[in-house]
C-alpha cells in the first residue's frame, strides 16, 4: 500500500520527494530559495533540490519606426542571427543565474539540479513541475500591488491554481 513520508525520504509508493525551487532574476526568488534551505533542509537533504528558471521567449517582432517616404534600412545582422544571439543571452543570463543559486545550495551543504526552459514563466514552471514530478513547487512573491496583479498577472498566483501538487509562496518581509 501507500508509504508514509518520513523527513522527505519518499512519496507515496516509495519513490523520492522532489522540490523545485522556481527563480528568476529578482531579490524575491532567492529570498524564496535561502528561506527554503534555512527552513527546509533537514526535509529535503536526502534528494537534490530541482532549480528552474524560465527563459524568456525571444521577441524578433521588431518595427523600426521611419518617417513617410525615409529610404530603406540597411543591417548587416540577419533576423534569424538577431533572434539565435538573442536565445543564446538568454540561455546564458539563465544558466549564469542557476549557476549562483546552485553554489548558495552547494555553501549550505546541499546537492541542487539545474532546470531551464523557454516559454513564458507562468506556463514553463507549470509545465515542469508535471514533467518532472515535482511533489512541492516553492515561489517567491513578487509583492506587486492590487492593480500590477490584475494587469499583469501573479506567477505565483497562476502556480497555485493550475499546478497539481502544493505550493509555497514565500513572501519578503
Amino acid at each position: 500500500m501507500a508509504q508514509a513520508v518520513v523527513a522527505g525520504e519518499t512519496t507515496e509508493g516509495g519513490s523520492e520527494k522532489k522540490v523545485m525551487v522556481a527563480i528568476d532574476e529578482s531579490e524575491y526568488s532567492y529570498y524564496a530559495l535561502i528561506w527554503t534551505l534555512d527552513n527546509l533542509k533537514d526535509s529535503i537533504s536526502k534528494f537534490p533540490l530541482i532549480i528552474f528558471m524560465a527563459q524568456q521567449p525571444t521577441n524578433y517582432n521588431y518595427t523600426f519606426a521611419a518617417p513617410f517616404g525615409s529610404a530603406l534600412v540597411y543591417s548587416a545582422v540577419s533576423r534569424q542571427d538577431f533572434v539565435n544571439s538573442a536565445q543564446n543571452n538568454h540561455r546564458r543570463l539563465a544558466m549564469t543565474l542557476l549557476e549562483k543559486a546552485k553554489n548558495i545550495c552547494a555553501s549550505r551543504g546541499l546537492k541542487a539540479e539545474m532546470v531551464t526552459e523557454v516559454g513564458d514563466p507562468k506556463t514553463a514552471i507549470c509545465s515542469a513541475v508535471q514533467k518532472l514530478n515535482v511533489n512541492l513547487l516553492i515561489l517567491g512573491q513578487h509583492g506587486l500591488g492590487k492593480i500590477e496583479r490584475a494587469l499583469i498577472g501573479s506567477v505565483s498566483n497562476y502556480c497555485v491554481q493550475n499546478v497539481k501538487c502544493p505550493v509555497l509562496v514565500v513572501k519578503k518581509p
